[in-house]
């Protein structure tokens, strides 16, 4: 397994790798990997080789956010990448992919003003940023995103069809622990008893994702029976609870077609997010 830390050095080898005419997948991380991640390797397997990029990009964080504590472990990531048949590790610096004055952005509208695009307004231009950035380095012919991250998967899928960029974007599915919680590398800034509490969020979308299947259409009813599970956790401090459309993510009042339950909270300190479709 090769590990490059310049763009010149990802750019030789994938040319390499397309003068054979082989396949190339694409996993974009911030990295401190973990199982959900695991799963995205391992469906990239459908293709000849596999990239993994692990970058904290700062262009996704906010002035109050998490940047500075954000967990890293560069050691385990390639150690994890090198189990799971990686064929590339793309570990580039900041200034390596920014430079020391960085002036063009990828920006959308509609999908990136709710949910999390409110509380976190500069976010996902840095995802669109980064993510362009990295399908431009990489000319991945598939990247794979996990539906944890449900917004970020529909705004990515978006900017692909809206800039025609030759590749195929995978969605896959969320990774549990076995009493539910959403595998996230935040989970590692919960004491014991946050963790505990977190358990909130699962139970929420867990429930959502029932009612709708019984048959409840009601938006507004669902969304009001996670709010109060969620309420019932002292520690719980909702963002938001809303169910939404899966490709637009607009806000829906019935149930029709596909659509996202999608929870944001905070327990203590840490801002964490989970998620339901139904209607697929």
């Amino acid at each position: 397994m090769q590990i490059a830390v310049t763009i010149e050095e990802v750019r030789k080898q994938v040319r390499a790798w397309k003068q054979e005419g082989l396949t190339v997948g694409l996993v974009p991380t911030m990295g401190y990997l973990h199982e959900g991640h695991t799963s995205l390797m391992d469906a990239a397997r459908e293709n000849d080789r596999i990239v993994v990029s692990i970058f904290v990009n700062p262009m996704q964080f906010g002035p109050n956010e998490d940047l500075a504590s954000y967990p890293r472990d560069l050691k385990h990531d390639v150690e994890l990448c090198e189990k799971h048949g990686v064929d590339l590790v793309f570990h580039p610096s900041p200034e390596e992919m920014y430079g020391g004055e960085f002036y063009s952005y990828v920006d959308m509208n509609v999908l990136t003003q709710e949910l999390c695009g409110l509380s976190r307004p500069v976010h996902f231009r840095g995802v669109c940023t980064v993510v362009t950035k990295l399908f431009n380095i990489v000319t991945p012919d598939r990247a794979y995103f996990g539906q944890k991250d449900a917004q970020q998967l529909a705004v990515i899928r978006r900017m692909v069809k809206d800039l025609n960029m030759p590749l195929t974007v995978v969605g896959c599915p969320i990774i549990r622990e076995a009493d539910g919680l959403a595998k996230s590398s935040r989970n590692t800034y919960l004491t014991p008893e946050e963790r505990t509490a977190a358990l909130v969020l699962s139970r929420s979308v867990f429930l959502g994702k029932e009612m709708a299947e019984q048959g409840e259409k009601d938006c507004g009813k669902i969304t009001s029976a996670m709010t109060a599970l969620i309420r019932k956790e002292p520690l719980a401090e909702i963002d938001y609870v809303k169910i939404v459309d899966a490709d637009t993510m607009q806000q829906v009042e019935e149930i029709r077609g596909a659509v996202l339950g999608a929870v944001a909270v905070r327990i203590g300190t840490t801002r964490l997010i989970d998620n339901f479709m139904t209607g697929i």
